[in-house]
């Protein structure tokens, strides 16, 4: 049995070692738990819809911020987006692979995605140029960052030939106000923006924004390009608050016209200070009990009413006259009942606009009743 005693003493070591591994690999750590790792975030997705215009010296890109949980990739994701550029000879080839252009390309610049408000809304970056005069092609591209560092896949290029010789913007834009018309008038340039001469001006754009509609001053107001330095704006409305500027447009590459940057900005709040006319020939009417006044209606299309007033005595200054319409009258025949007979009546009438300026008095007409 003596024998047997220390073969038994190390097995029985061996089972208690299996049983406290065993123990300790089922019992509960105590030391602290790292924090989970954030999860990696997806790239965020392209777009296909990059455009971009020349506008004097800048090229101005544009493109859309992609849609909430759209495609690849998270909105609340980006961080910025990347603009890249490329500048080619004209005659090179069109054909360009992603992997030559992000060789070739250099980031001019970056858009903030803090900007963003809505997803949908279009971001835009300005691309300003030093033209020298030697012909390039330019091809540009955007991509997506993400909070990780990550990029998407380039968006579609957006490829154009900017242009040296275009028109410096006009100068000295005055407004006038009128009844019928903002009249806009300005300065021509004297050269294009390389500093070069002839000026390669095809005419002018203007374009006009209010503070309800900024979007507005996207699109010119003329209809056709203006060929002299002024321009009358019969659109607008009283009360209203607008903003002007002027563009020159010239002839760029490619026959495509190419607008400059904008003109000093003039501001116009047109108040309605100009009365109607004074209403037209009054033909008066007598029957027993009653005398009729007829009229032709206003032009003015902001007339609001007409008031009647009348006496006895001609001789009577006008404001003192009986104003016989207690509010504004709206129509263009007005019967007077309030009559004597065998007395003779005279009578003129007055026009009021929606600003309450008031005409000028028609001319007097006079009727006895029988």
């Amino acid at each position: 049995m003596t024998n047997r005693q220390p073969h038994r003493l190390l097995i029985a070591s061996q089972l208690l070692l299996l049983v406290a591994v065993l123990a300790l690999s089922l019992a509960p750590t105590c030391g602290k738990r790292k924090p989970p790792l954030p999860p990696i975030e997806r790239i965020p997705q392209r777009t296909e819809r990059l455009t971009g215009a020349q506008h004097g010296n800048q090229v101005i890109l544009s493109w859309p911020a992609p849609q909430r949980n759209a495609g690849e990739g998270s909105v609340q994701s980006i961080r910025r987006v990347d603009v890249y550029r490329v500048a080619e000879r004209p005659n090179s080839s069109l054909s360009l692979t992603e992997e030559e252009f992000a060789a070739r390309a250099t980031v001019v610049g970056s858009v903030p995605y803090s900007e963003v408000k809505n997803a949908g809304e279009n971001l835009t970056y300005v691309d300003t140029l030093e033209l020298a005069g030697v012909p390039a092609r330019l091809r540009y591209a955007v991509r997506y960052v993400n909070a990780a560092g990550q990029s998407a896949a380039f968006s579609n290029f957006f490829i154009m030939e900017p242009a040296a010789k275009v028109a410096e913007p006009p100068t000295g834009v005055r407004r006038e106000l009128s009844e019928s018309a903002i009249t806009i008038d300005w300065e021509a340039p004297k050269t294009n923006i390389d500093g070069s001469t002839p000026v390669n001006l095809l005419g002018y754009n203007v374009y006009r924004a209010t503070a309800a509609q900024p979007e507005a001053g996207e699109k010119p107001i003329n209809q056709e390009l203006v060929a002299t330095t002024k321009y009358q704006d019969r659109s607008f409305k009283f009360g209203q608050r607008y903003t002007y500027v002027v563009r020159t447009v010239s002839l760029g590459t490619e026959g495509k016209p190419v607008e400059s940057l904008d003109s000093n900005r003039v501001e116009a709040a047109p108040v309605d200070v100009y009365p109607p006319s004074a209403p037209g020939q009054v033909s008066p009417a007598a029957s027993p009990g009653k005398i009729s006044l007829f009229w032709p209606a206003n032009p003015e299309t902001d007339v609001a009413g007409y008031t009647i007033w009348r006496s006895t005595d001609p001789n009577l200054p006008k404001e003192r006259w009986t104003k016989v319409t207690a509010t504004l009258y709206l129509r263009t025949t007005f019967t007077d009942e309030n009559v004597e007979a065998g007395k003779t009546y005279y009578y003129y009438i007055t026009a009021t606009d929606t600003s309450a300026n008031v005409s000028a008095p028609s001319e007097v007409v006079s009727e006895t009743v029988p």
